[in-house]
């Protein structure tokens, strides 16, 4: 009986998450584009500069870090004090600095010299996460945008801080659930069948809404799109919890 209760109630969110989804790609404008064209290990070098730090940071630290190491063995090998300067526009770049570095040792190590990460366009997408998420340092949204965000265009979920506080308040997960847990709870409310883009404009479509309506502090729940959806919204406003609709 537990486990009716339970595929039902998983069949209900994955409802939800697919009107959702439609409701928010349609007020963001979906399909939205690729905003990066990264190789696959500059992309994987560009999300774990981005941890906990604005985009516009973490993107002068990276353009800052090309500029002055045109390779990444010389990222590498390059004294670490040349890369904490370089990457000195990010937060804490004396922690990033030595993770960097000890990432790309560790991937040298494993391709036995230069690699540029294509080969895991070869593997079935759970093992290209296990692959990524081996590595030190390496967690479910860096290894989710290498593959999303490069030019793998490979269809792996990232979740990011507004993906997650969104997918909490509308109940598609529970209020305990951490970022790094929600990754796999909230891909698997996906279709399996889906592609780079329609996995990549749901992320951004529930990522936009968090920046432009689902505000941490005084989320705009008055004109929320899914406020028929979202239990924390209704609450707040007084309303009624309305069911999902088909």
């Amino acid at each position: 009986m537990e486990a009716i209760v339970d595929l039902s109630d998983f069949d209900l969110r994955r409802r939800k998450a697919l009107l959702v989804h439609e409701r928010l790609c349609a007020e963001y404008g979906a399909p939205f584009p690729f905003f990066s064209t990264k190789d696959p290990l500059s992309e994987l070098i560009s999300a774990l500069l981005s941890h906990r730090t604005k985009n516009a940071d973490s993107h002068r630290a990276y353009q800052q870090l090309r500029a002055q190491f045109p390779t990444w063995e010389q990222v590498r090998d390059a004294p670490t004090a040349e890369v904490e300067a370089a990457i000195s526009a990010c937060t804490w770049p004396e922690q990033k600095a030595p993770r960097l570095q000890a990432v790309l040792r560790e991937i040298s190590t494993r391709c036995n010299g230069p690699c540029d990460l294509a080969f895991l366009a070869e593997m079935p997408i759970a093992e290209a996460r296990a692959w990524l998420e081996s590595i030190s340092g390496v967690g479910p949204k860096t290894s989710a945008a290498t593959l999303l965000f490069s030019t793998l265009r490979i269809p792996a979920m990232p979740v990011d801080s507004h993906h997650h506080r969104v997918a909490q308040r509308l109940a598609l997960i529970g209020p305990k659930v951490g970022t790094e847990a929600s990754h796999a709870l909230l891909s698997a409310l996906l279709p399996p069948d889906w592609d780079a883009q329609q996995v990549y404009d749901h992320h951004e479509a529930l990522m936009f809404h968090g920046q432009k309506c689902c505000y941490f502090h005084t989320p705009a729940c008055g004109r929320c799109v899914v406020l028929d959806q979202c239990p924390f919204g209704q609450q707040r406003l007084g309303a009624k919890t309305q069911p999902a609709q088909a």
